[in-house]
């Protein structure tokens, strides 16, 4: 079984930038990084209007990036609600893409007014989203690890087998 997420310690993984997985696709290259917002299994995970605002704002955040719209294939939440999965073309490393990931968070935390694509007729559940919670989340995760990110906060710890 090849699923990257499971051979990563998730015992001892902490908060941080990480390079999930590197695929290449019709001679291309496509990163996915794992925004890991909370320590799995040892923080409460977020709720999913938090996430859900978190994946709107994200996402129109980079849409309208003119350095990285044509570079953003997709943002969205993990399964087990802990962070985020933003998916770029090209072969990257977390310092490639710091700069913006904080940006992006920095954008839902300045963010005012109603929330894009928040209507019945864009959205599949526009009433279950969380605005001021989103922000407090997005600050906490900037002052507490994208600001003074450590090296262990942009390397996956992997499970010893033996």
């Amino acid at each position: 079984m090849d699923v990257t997420s499971f051979g990563i310690d998730h015992d001892v993984l902490l908060r941080g930038v990480y390079v999930s997985r590197v695929d290449e696709v019709g001679g291309d290259f496509v990163t996915t990084f794992d925004v890991r917002m909370k320590e799995p299994n040892r923080e409460p995970v977020i709720d999913t209007a938090i996430m859900h605002t978190l994946e709107h704002l994200i996402a129109i955040y980079y849409r309208g990036n003119k350095e990285w719209a044509d570079k953003t294939i997709y943002v969205g939440p993990m399964g087990c609600r802990t962070g985020m999965y933003f998916v770029f073309k090209g072969k990257l490393t977390p310092s490639d893409v710091l700069s913006s990931i904080t940006s992006s968070y920095e954008y839902v935390l300045n963010f005012s007014g109603e929330i894009p694509a928040a209507k019945a007729n864009m959205c599949g559940n526009y009433l279950d989203h969380n605005l001021p919670m989103s922000q407090y989340e997005s600050k906490k995760f900037l002052n507490e690890v994208l600001y003074g990110i450590q090296p262990e906060n942009l390397e996956y710890p992997k499970i010893n087998y033996s």
